[in-house]
């Protein structure tokens, strides 16, 4: 696979038998990285932006560390609080039909989360952890500085506060460490995932998974964020990974989160096409 010839850390601006011409979104920011060969180039700025509901990889990172999970595992029982539920009405923000009073294993807390992106979740496995969101998200912090995150800040679980701002560049750093969460793997790859009790199915909102690679992980979209996501792709026996961020910022989140996932789309695309290139190296 050609990635080796990206070891010297070459961008965007490499020769095209090293890299190959991707097409960066014209707008926001992006990046791209391949395990074992470092980055495929970026796009765009480097000031921190709002990052949405890409947030809750960060707060499902720390939840792991905190408490870990091997596959197979389902994990204590969380019990949903009132708050998780008032807020499970709310219809300005992505939320899951939870109720007070049932009991919930981790691990389908985290699909809830992290699947169809419910905000209730995330603030309430938050509370269960520390006791606050706020307390919470002190923890988010310092996880980033020690992955080395330094234009990223955290102020909220769920990314529905516009003050949470990371950077394209950021948001690759901790996509490699969540990828290495055996658990995390699973759940973002999920295509659905449901309450339980509750016949209704989820589906994912990363509408790439099983295309090009695809293997996860969290998409995010506001007003003010615009439309972003974080992905995986395995391609040929190693992990690509890459960030948009601030696609169609100021329209709506539906629109946004459709420009994010076609800029992902036509990145992930270009990566595959060119992992297949005659004399490529397998991957290891």
């Amino acid at each position: 696979m050609v990635f080796i010839l990206l070891a010297t850390g070459c961008a965007a601006t490499s020769s095209a038998a090293s890299l190959p011409s991707l097409p960066w979104p014209d707008q926001g920011q992006a990046a791209m990285e391949a395990d074992g060969a470092g980055s495929l180039g970026s796009s765009g700025g480097s000031s921190p932006v709002p990052i949405a509901s890409v947030t809750k990889v960060m707060t499902a990172y720390v939840i792991l560390q905190e408490h870990p999970l091997q596959p197979g595992e389902d994990g204590p029982l969380i019990q949903v609080d009132q708050t998780a539920e008032d807020e499970a009405h709310s219809v300005q923000e992505s939320t899951v039909p939870i109720r007070a009073g049932q009991r919930v294993r981790l691990r389908r807390m985290l699909e809830l989360m992290l699947v169809p992106s419910g905000n209730n979740a995330a603030r309430l496995l938050a509370r269960w952890d520390a006791g606050s969101e706020q307390r919470f998200t002190a923890k988010m912090n310092a996880a980033a500085r020690r992955l080395g995150m330094a234009a990223t800040r955290y102020t909220g679980a769920s990314g529905n506060e516009d003050s949470t701002v990371s950077t394209a560049a950021d948001q690759l750093l901790l996509a490699k460490a969540a990828m290495r969460q055996a658990v995390f793997r699973e759940v973002v790859a999920e295509r659905e995932t449901g309450v339980p009790g509750d016949a209704r199915r989820l589906p994912n909102t990363n509408t790439l998974l099983g295309r090009y690679g695809v293997v996860g992980i969290k998409t995010g979209s506001g007003t003010a964020a615009g439309g972003n996501l974080m992905w995986a792709a395995r391609l040929r026996g190693r992990l690509v990974y890459g960030v948009v961020l601030g696609q169609a910022a100021g329209t709506n989140p539906v629109a946004a989160k459709h420009a994010a996932l076609l800029a992902g789309e036509r990145l992930s695309a270009a990566a595959e096409r060119w992992s297949r290139l005659p004399g490529a190296a397998p991957g290891r």
